[in-house]
This record gives C-alpha cells, structure tokens and sequence, in this order.
C-alpha cells in the first residue's frame, strides 16, 4: 500500500468518525473522554510536516488518460485533497468517479454530517456535488474551466444514506464559454439539476503558475 492508499485509508476512518459522531448522543462522560483521545491526536499530527498541494502538467495528463470508462468498480481522484472527489479528505465527500463516453459520472453516500433538513442532505452540498461533476466534465474532454455561473434547480429531496449518481455533459461551446448541464438522480428519481457556464483556461498556463507558487 502506498502512502497516499494509507492517506485515503485513514481519511475515511476519520469520515466514519464525523458521522458517527453527528448521528449519535453520547454523555458528557464520553464526550470528555473523545475529547482526550483527539487531543492526543492532534498533538501526534503536528509531528508532520507541511504537505503542499501539487498538479503538475504530468499529472494532468495522466489523470486524463487514466480516466476510468464506464467502470464504477474504479476510484479515480483528480485531487486526494478535494472536497467533493478526492478521498484523502477526512472533511469531504470522497465520491467516486467514472466517465461515460464524453459524460463525468460521479456516485456518492451522503453520511449524517451532510444532513440539512431533518432526513435530507443540504443543498449546499448537492450544489457543490454538481459543481465538480459538471467541472470534470470539462477534464473528461482534457480541459481545465473554471466555474462561472451555476444555476440550480431543486426537484426533490436528497437523501441521506441512499446512493445517488450526478452526471454531467457539454451543451454547447463559445469561445472559451463552456456551456454544461448537471443532473442528480436517487434510482430514477430527479432530484437536482444545474445549468453551467465555466471558462476554459490555458492548461500550460494555468499549471504552470501552479507549479512556480508551490516551488
């Protein structure tokens, strides 16, 4: 196993915890003492060393090649550290994702600690899961966009501990006006849908400033 498998390993204990703890009552006796044990933590993770964020053009590139086709069985991560797709987050989704011919496909369970309403996943966090399958959709043709615009339309209820499946494909281009439509479905139920304008951007640009921050 690699160091960045383990990473993955532990940041979904670190998930599991974070639900647990949101969808259980504990007593003031074994809140004290969870508070001691992460204390202990803590103090063992600022033994680490500061870890930079990196994406060279090497790793785009083949991140883009080894995009996994129609294949849920694969966990493909474009960031381990991002919020929606990368499983060394504790703090994130860790959905995973897949294409399908030109289309991004992403599949995640959304866990206690997302919940909004009672029994329902925050809108937020559907926001932010159509914000990253509609922007990989961009990476699924080898380009890079930022978002621009993000309409949103809510057709249903997202549920909590239920499957659900975002998708996302290319309406039409402009220039560099990349127009992309999203959609959330729980089984054959709409439960989300977006409309998007992202912008698409110089890749040996755009890395290449990434690259000379970070050195």
């Amino acid at each position: 196993m690699t160091n960045e498998e383990r990473r993955s390993a532990t940041a979904a204990k670190m998930r599991q915890l974070g639900h647990a703890f949101v969808a259980t009552t504990l007593s003031d006796g074994q809140l004290d003492q969870l508070a001691h044990r992460l204390d202990e933590l803590l103090v063992e993770m600022d033994q680490g060393s500061a870890r930079v964020r990196e994406f060279s053009r090497e790793r785009f590139a083949d991140f883009v090649r080894t995009f996994p086709a129609d294949d849920q069985s694969m966990t493909h991560y474009a960031f381990a550290d991002s919020i929606v797709a990368g499983g060394a987050n504790p703090l994130g989704l860790a959905a995973r994702l897949w294409r399908e011919d030109q289309m991004a496909v992403m599949e995640v369970t959304l866990g206690a600690a997302f919940e909004g309403a009672p029994g329902r996943a925050h809108g937020g966090v559907v926001a932010a899961l159509l914000d990253e399958v509609m922007g990989l959709g961009n990476v699924v043709r080898g380009e890079m966009a930022y978002t621009a615009q993000l309409d949103i339309t809510y057709h249903a209820p997202t549920p909590l501990g239920q499957p659900i499946i975002a998708r996302s494909w290319l309406e039409r281009r402009d220039g560099r006006k990349r127009f992309v439509v999203g959609e959330i479905h729980a089984e054959d139920v709409l439960l989300a849908s977006a409309k998007g304008l992202f912008l698409a951007v110089d890749r040996a640009v755009l890395l290449g400033q990434s690259s000379t921050s970070e050195s």
